[in-house]
Parts: structure tokens; C-alpha cells; sequence
């Protein structure tokens, strides 16, 4: 996976990334033998990267695969980008080094959100031709309606676009509350508030308990666990055929 060479150096521990961007610029940096630029970018793991003729050596990291059941009112990413001091995911691991958060879920949502190092994993886990299964829970105002529920079903017109089809299972439905399951192939931005308010039943509490493989399971807000062996060895199995899939639909 390609990064920026200052970003590589500083893991080669060639200083902060700053430090590196003077190296770099200096023409002391040489990637498979051509001298390289400030913004270019590199796999350290295929390239061959040197500085001032020797060849820069990196450990290999680690992967860390975390579960984490994401609390109502903490933001899904890195840091609070609006610096409004809002707490992200990523405050509530105890853990050095740099974590990505995989699915992404908005402030007033809660459940599973995968967290890890594994920015390749991550990539392949969120991008939309993978189509991977999230599973949700959803508490909704009032009894919304088979007929609206058969529309959700087949996909409704969003940003233009019909969403894909998703399977929904009613859980429990009364004159002030409906609670369902929903199952979706697909995560455009707030794409389960949206429709239901469409349909005029906003979203009372929206809980992801499924992603992929992985479940929610006991977890409580806030708390998170790491993957066991045999759930990293189901992800990975999933991804190798979700590739496989789509080189086959390519041809």
C-alpha cells in the first residue's frame, strides 16, 4: 500500500515527518534508484527506498483488529475536525499508533464499528463494489406501513439513484412504535434516516449489530474487544471472494 515517503522515513525513524520533508527536498531520497520529490509516495514493501545510499529498514506492523460498540454522540472519526471537543472513536481506545475506523455510523448512531490498522483490509471492507452486509436495528416513530416497507424493500429514488434492494424484517409494530431489522448491501450518508423520514416515520435509535462477519454481540456503549483469530480469518476469506467475484463480473 503506497504512502507518503515522509511518512515512511518517520517509521524508518529518520525523524518527525517535517525533519523528512527537508531530506526529501534535499535530493538525499532515492525510490528504486530515481531521486524522489516532496509528495511523492511509496510501498515500502515492494520499493526499494534509500537515503543517501543506504536502503531504509521498516518492521513490519503489527495488525490490530478491534470491535467497538460506538456510543450515541461520539463521532466516527480520527479527530473532531470542527475542534468543537467532541469525542471520536478513536479517544475511546486506550491503544498507541494509528487505528482506522471501518463504516463509518453518524453522531446520533450506535453499534459496531471495526477499528484497525490494516489500512488494506479497511479499503476493501468499505469500498462500495464490495457490497458488504451490515445488519441494523432500527426504532422508528409510529406504525409505518407494509406498502412503504415493500417500496424500502425494492430501493426508492435517493440523490437521484435508486438505492439497492434491502431486506427488512419487522420486529415489533404498534400505533407509536415500529422496530425492524434492516439488512443493506450498500451505506450511502444517512441512507436508513433518510428514507424513513421519507416515508414519515423519522428514526428514533438506529443500532448497527452486524457488519460482514462480525457481530455486535454482548459489547456494551463504549466498550470494544479484539477480533479473535478465527473472526480475522472470516474477514479476510470474505474479502479474498468478494475479489475473486468481481474480477469475474469484470470479464
Amino acid at each position: 500500500m503506497q504512502e507518503r515517503l515522509q511518512k515512511i522515513l518517520a517509521r524508518a525513524g529518520y525523524g518527525s515527518r517535517r525533519s523528512n520533508e527537508a531530506i526529501i527536498s534535499s535530493g538525499r531520497v532515492r525510490v528504486n534508484g530515481q531521486i524522489a520529490k516532496l509528495g511523492n509516495r511509496a510501498d515500502p514493501t515492494t520499493d526499494i527506498i534509500e537515503v543517501d545510499g543506504v536502503r531504509i529498514q521498516i518492521e513490519k506492523e503489527k495488525y490490530i483488529y478491534i470491535a467497538l460498540n460506538k456510543p450515541r454522540g461520539v463521532i466516527s472519526s480520527l479527530e473532531d475536525e470542527l475542534q468543537q471537543n467532541r469525542t471520536t472513536v478513536r479517544d475511546l481506545i486506550s491503544l498507541p499508533g494509528h487505528l482506522y475506523p471501518v463504516g463509518r455510523l453518524d453522531k446520533p448512531s450506535e453499534g459496531l464499528i471495526l477499528m484497525t490498522n490494516d489500512g488494506q483490509l479497511a479499503h476493501r471492507l468499505t469500498h462500495p463494489r464490495y457490497q458488504h452486509k451490515k445488519v441494523y436495528e432500527v426504532e422508528l416513530e409510529g406504525s409505518i406501513p407494509d406498502s412503504s416497507l415493500e417500496q424500502w424493500r425494492e430501493g426508492i429514488i435517493l440523490d437521484g439513484r435508486k438505492t439497492a434492494p434491502a431486506r427488512i424484517t419487522i420486529i415489533k409494530r404498534d400505533m407509536k412504535t415500529t422496530m425492524l431489522q434492516v439488512t443493506l448491501r450498500e451505506g450511502r450518508k444517512r441512507q436508513i434516516r433518510r428514507i424513513a423520514a421519507s416515508f414519515g416515520h423519522p428514526v428514533r435509535r438506529l443500532v448497527r449489530i452486524k457488519m460482514g462477519p462480525i457481530k455486535l454481540g454482548k459489547l456494551l456503549p463504549g466498550q470494544w474487544r479484539y477480533l479473535s483469530e478465527a473472526e480475522i480469518s472470516r474477514i479476510r476469506s470474505q474479502v479474498s471472494e468478494d475479489r475473486t467475484f468481481q474480477r469475474r463480473k469484470t470479464r
